[in-house]
């Protein structure tokens, strides 16, 4: 499989994960299927993919010798294909699961869908930043709620 098939097929796994935290009724069901099925096989590809390439067993398509300690050699990692594609499935897994903590975070406080939704959004496409807002908004509900117990 080419690194811009694993690309792809992780990008639509991950938005599926999406569709269904964003629409989906939030029942045990669907959250275990979004946790297993999204965010398990995604850790599992990241950890198949470094296994593969620590191991030599994988090509990444680049000519190595990158490291994580100086800037520059986090820049080598990311410069072949399958450096790309591991980093970006690291993405898509971490941040699908913020996702899911948002949501369900949200639904525990009483936030509506609409409400949760440019949270969500901003999570998916900016993941720092969605959760930054997520805390700064959640802040003030979460004391109430504590404050009434």
């Amino acid at each position: 499989m080419s690194w811009d098939s694993v690309f792809l097929l992780a990008n639509y796994w991950a938005i599926g994960g999406w569709l269904l935290l964003a629409f989906a009724p939030r029942g045990p069901k669907v959250l275990a299927l979004i946790l297993y099925a999204g965010v398990f096989l995604l850790c599992l590809a990241y950890a198949v993919m470094l296994g593969g390439f620590l191991s030599g067993t994988i090509d990444a398509g680049g000519t190595g010798g990158g490291n994580f300690t100086t800037l520059a050699g986090v820049m080598k990692l990311f410069d072949s294909p399958g450096g790309a594609a591991l980093g970006w499935t690291h993405y898509l897994a971490f941040d699908l699961f913020t996702g899911m903590w948002i949501a369900r975070d949200a639904d525990a406080k009483g936030f509506s869908r609409i409400v949760q939704f440019p949270f969500l959004f901003l999570t998916l496409m900016v993941g720092p930043v969605g959760l930054l807002a997520w805390l700064i908004v959640r802040e003030r509900r979460a004391r109430a709620q504590a404050k009434a117990k």
